[in-house]
């Protein structure tokens, strides 16, 4: 019971948290908050203690949450700018692992090189989330999208490159030219694995719909499922199951645009909000909670308390440093060369003229958060039998110093730098979103004017023909006086009935015949994975509201 006890007082404590940050005139980010509870918790007067298992707090917290960002990512937006993308989450993963890690054990000698490689690795991936909700929706697009494209694949590559640091770590073997070919043959098995599994579920669930058990419930439950059944699959097999997750979300986006299957989109996007929230927030309340323990485990094995804490923070302090300027070198040197480079092949600006503006907030936008976290949590507490790993207390003591600076860091400087900055609308988002919605209304009309609404079945008379045209009408004008519904007379009511039951059908009709228009458009790549997803849930709120169809 103590354990239930004990998720019931966290779940209720994100909860409060989300609540109190609204509460708060300044912009304090959400999992600041949240660490800032669970450190409270842990107070010794009220002594809340949580102990954590290493792999399920991985396999628990990690693949729903990439599952998610695999599925929310735009995929139009990420191939645009796959170059800078693919620079910022795979070269500069590398890069910082390298710089960062001789740094880390330069720095602290008590830390072997190949764990502060994994270190280094698992301090690289960033969280696009925390940036968004610091800067308020004002940062502009094109760089949003970047950071959202490097915090999708920089947690797999991040995380990928810690375990195989970790796996040298604990085995003391490590070969460059062996690591490099098993990486790639782990994440391209991942990534196959994930698309693999995902298109079967989807394959699965159009069968089901086809066969008519289309109850929402069941297929959400096949969702919640999917991210751990790929990372587990993808795990057996000796693949990355990390990389498994995001590719069975990206894929997953691809297939919830399934025909008749309305209600169970509605229900999906609410319950992976709740998920998503729920677990991201009981992430950086396990930090708080964590806190006092790690600061005393840094600290036990010396005389003072408080100038061994000083020392430790400085420590953190000057890794946080070197991270900002490696990201900030990757930067100014990457994105200048991707314009050159293009100028050179007498082409445009990918996205936007790299200015010193532009490349600080790239830079300080590389926030630390929830990955990063569950990342350094998975380090096993033995290294073999009767063996504690090496510094892990330590590790974990960084981890956490560098996310709450980076955070700290972020909330001061990125409303600097945006001041100034207006928060305008994305004028491209808005034109696509209108064009959107011009090209469904007009396949609306037309499957309206082409469709059969008078039931084949049914005895055919004038005054049903003539209900029905008027009908058609009066649904394609969105304008009619509706005071016969509230006549007393039977025929009156049974008119309105009618009335009532051919108006759903061709609202349907016309909102199947928006969606097919709207999958289209997608399929031809007139239109972006933001624009679906803004345009589809207003055509499901419209069809949830005709209620079910008779």
């Amino acid at each position: 019971m103590q354990s239930a006890y004990t998720v019931l007082i966290l779940l209720t404590l994100v909860s409060l948290s989300k609540l109190l940050g609204r509460m708060i005139p300044l912009p304090v980010p959400l999992p600041l908050l949240q660490i800032a509870a669970g450190a409270l918790l842990a107070w010794p007067t009220l002594g809340l203690h949580v102990a954590l298992d290493p792999e399920l707090f991985l396999f628990l917290f990690l693949p729903p949450l990439l599952f998610a960002d695999g599925w929310r990512m735009p995929k139009r937006e990420l191939w645009r700018l796959r170059g800078p993308v693919v620079g910022l989450a795979v070269g500069l993963v590398l890069f910082t692992v390298v710089g960062a890690g001789y740094f880390i054990h330069w720095l602290l000698p008590s830390i072997a090189l190949p764990v502060a490689f994994a270190l280094a690795a698992v301090l690289s991936p960033t969280d696009a989330v925390a940036v968004s909700a610091i800067t308020q929706d004002r940062l502009p697009r094109p760089l949003m999208h970047m950071l959202q494209g490097e915090a999708l694949m920089n947690d797999a590559s991040g995380l990928v490159t810690f375990k195989f640091a970790l796996a040298a770590a604990i085995t003391g073997v490590f070969s460059l030219a062996e690591a490099s070919v098993t990486f790639v043959l782990v994440a391209l098995g991942g990534l196959a694995v994930g698309v693999a599994l995902s298109w079967l579920v989807g394959r699965l669930r159009a069968w089901m719909i086809a066969q008519g058990w289309d109850d929402p419930a069941t297929h959400v439950v096949f969702m919640l499922l999917l991210p751990f059944a790929a990372y587990v699959l993808a795990e057996r097999l000796g693949a990355s199951g990390i990389l498994s997750a995001v590719a069975a979300g990206m894929m997953q986006s691809w297939l919830d645009l399934l025909p008749r299957q309305t209600s169970t989109r509605l229900l999906n996007r609410s319950v992976w909000s709740l998920l998503e929230f729920a677990f991201n927030g009981l992430i950086f309340l396990l930090l708080g909670l964590q806190l006092p323990d790690i600061v005393k485990a840094v600290a036990s094995h010396e005389t003072s308390l408080w100038p061994t804490l000083a020392y430790r923070c400085l420590d953190v302090l000057a890794i946080f440093v070197v991270l900002v300027v490696l990201r900030f070198i990757w930067v100014q040197s990457v994105w200048r060369a991707i314009g050159a480079w293009r100028r050179w092949r007498g082409k445009s600006a990918l996205v936007m003229v790299p200015s010193a503006r532009s490349c600080w907030l790239l830079t300080l936008g590389g926030v630390r958060g929830a990955v990063t976290l569950a990342g350094v949590m998975s380090v096993p507490l033995l290294i073999g039998v009767g063996q504690a790993f090496p510094e892990r207390d330590l590790l974990i003591f960084i981890a956490a110093g560098v996310i709450l600076l980076s955070l700290v860091c972020a909330c001061v400087t990125l409303p600097l730098l945006l001041r100034g900055v207006d928060k305008s609308p994305d004028e491209r988002l808005h034109q696509e979103v209108q064009d959107a919605w011009r090209r469904t209304a007009e396949a609306a009309i037309h499957a309206l004017e082409g469709e059969e609404v008078v039931d084949a079945a049914a005895p055919q008379d004038a005054t049903q023909a003539t209900l029905a045209t008027e009908l058609k009408a009066r649904l394609m004008a969105e304008y009619r006086a509706e005071l016969d519904r509230y006549e007393d007379t039977a025929e009156a009511r049974a008119v309105a009935q009618q009335m009532d039951a051919l108006e759903r059908r061709l609202r349907l009709h016309a909102l199947r015949a928006q969606r097919l228009e709207l999958y289209r458009l997608l399929r031809q790549r007139e239109i972006g994975d933001e624009v679906v997803r803004q345009v589809l849930g207003e055509l499901d709120m419209s069809e949830a509201n005709l209620g079910p169809i008779k």
